[in-house]
């Protein structure tokens, strides 16, 4: 793929804007050349590399040690087969990845996802973003990310159990408290870190914090299933508040019916905004008359407990609109007019079109809750428009803070009350919102919150790195 295809629209002029730094073609190219098939991979550099520019201009001793290029080659790379066997009785076969990216700041730390579209590429993209987004936090944590192209949906708890073990009978040679310390992430919920670490401690014969999202009687911490959400609207918040206005009246686009969209839902209702709509593969829902606590009860309960789509949710409400994206499939959720969106489901969920759209309907704030929920060209087209826009790596760290605080209560053999947990979240985004405006000022770049995050994310690693020698 050249720099003429729709995947690299406006690349060419983002490397001509910095080739008097390192010619941004010739790392890109070498960059695809050693990463074939790998798009979402490049992208997330793509993106990273033109905030930390001006670094690379400004202190020559990051392309000395070839920091940038030690960044995005994984420090170790592990794929595996997972072979179980269904209710049927019928042998199947996955494939297991886990990609421990970064270790400069600390132990790998990432979650594990479980979906079909799950490859090399989106591993990477994955796992590079949380060495930005765990540097972030200010926790001691390096970035990872694992997974398998397994699909929980449809699976019954048993075959989910096998499949989980199976996965296990592998991972548990990687990981550890101190080496790598996995968490949930799609497909990866309550049910299937319990089979995980059932497992690994059956394995082991250890009962260790080497998994976060455990149970609240086995291990977890209070407000760690709610903490990416949670987190997401605090993030909102600060951005909100550092511009003079409130996030109370605000209506609010949330995607994705999740962990974090539900967290997100309630954290927004909690402080007087109107969520509007909710989405999952199938299609969205459009509430003008938003979600109310007893609604978003029931939205749990078909979701986490019936483990059924969302049109089974708007069959119980009569003013409630479910399009289907099988019937509509030009139709968006980003169509509809509000005050905020918070992408909450998955990658490149929102593109340069429906970048186009919420600016056109005078978008105030887009936070993503899902990692690059904005393709490039729509964060230009945001950033242009002057919407404020946080990258995931910063508005969605809340889940891997919280995650860091669940091993401090584990090393300790004592749990956190609910309180405790929420104030020292809430106290972690704040200061990655501090970090992203002064990194952010200091470049040049006041009130970019992408080039602020990148730019924080690089230096602490890299400084990292070079004090660490190479190695």
């Amino acid at each position: 793929m050249d720099f003429k295809s729709q995947k690299y629209k406006g690349c060419e002029e983002n490397c001509r804007n910095y080739s008097k730094i390192k010619p941004m073609s010739e790392f890109l190219q070498r960059l695809k050349d050693r990463n074939p098939h790998q798009p979402e991979f490049i992208q997330t550099v793509e993106e990273f590399y033109q905030s930390v520019a001006p670094v690379l201009k400004a202190h020559p001793k990051y392309d000395k040690f070839k920091i940038l290029e030690r960044m995005t080659e994984a420090e170790r790379i592990i794929s595996f087969s997972v072979p179980w066997i269904n209710d049927a009785g019928e042998v199947q076969i996955n494939r297991g990845y886990r990609v421990q990216m970064n270790s400069a700041l600390g132990p790998y730390k990432g979650g594990l996802r479980f979906h079909p579209s799950v490859n090399l590429s989106i591993l990477k993209f994955l796992a590079f973003e949380q060495v930005s987004k765990n540097a972030l936090t200010s926790l001691p944590l390096g970035g990872g990310k694992g997974g398998a192209d397994f699909d929980p949906k449809g699976k019954s708890d048993n075959e989910v159990m096998r499949f989980c073990q199976a996965f296990m009978n592998e991972l548990f040679r990687h990981i550890g408290h101190k080496t790598d310390i996995p968490a949930g992430d799609i497909g990866v919920g309550n049910r299937e870190i319990g089979f995980l670490f059932g497992k690994y401690k059956r394995i082991k014969n250890q009962f260790t914090g080497v998994l976060t999202g455990k149970g609240i009687n086995w291990g977890g911490s209070l407000i760690r299933p709610e903490a990416t959400g949670y987190g997401l609207v605090y993030f909102a918040q600060e951005m909100l508040q550092h511009q003079g206005r409130e996030i109370n009246g605000l209506d609010c686009l949330v995607s994705g019916a999740g962990n974090v969209a539900q967290y997100a839902i309630e954290k927004l209702m909690n402080l007087n905004a109107r969520v509007i709509t909710a989405s999952d593969s199938q299609g969205y829902i459009i509430d003008e008359e938003g979600f109310t606590p007893d609604k978003l009860k029931h939205l749990m309960k078909v979701k986490n407990e019936e483990r059924k789509g969302l049109h089974v949710y708007a069959e119980k409400y009569k003013n409630i609109q479910y399009i289907s994206r099988k019937n509509n499939p030009e139709a968006s959720l980003w169509q509809q007019p509000a005050d905020c969106a918070f992408p909450c489901a998955t990658q490149n969920e929102i593109n340069e079109d429906h970048a186009r759209q919420l600016v056109k309907n005078n978008i105030q704030l887009v936070a993503e809750g899902s990692n690059m929920s904005c393709t490039n060209e729509a964060i230009k087209v945001l950033q242009e428009s002057k919407v404020l826009y946080a990258p995931g790596k910063a508005a969605n760290a809340g889940g891997v803070a919280v995650s860091g605080l669940e091993m401090s209560q584990n090393s300790q053999r004592m749990g956190w009350s609910r309180e405790k947990v929420n104030e020292q979240l809430k106290e972690i985004m704040h200061n990655i919102h501090s970090q992203c405006l002064d990194f952010g000022k200091k470049y040049d770049q006041a009130d970019n919150y992408l080039a602020g995050a990148n730019i924080a994310g690089f230096l602490k690693v890299g400084d990292a790195m070079i004090d660490q020698g190479v190695v």
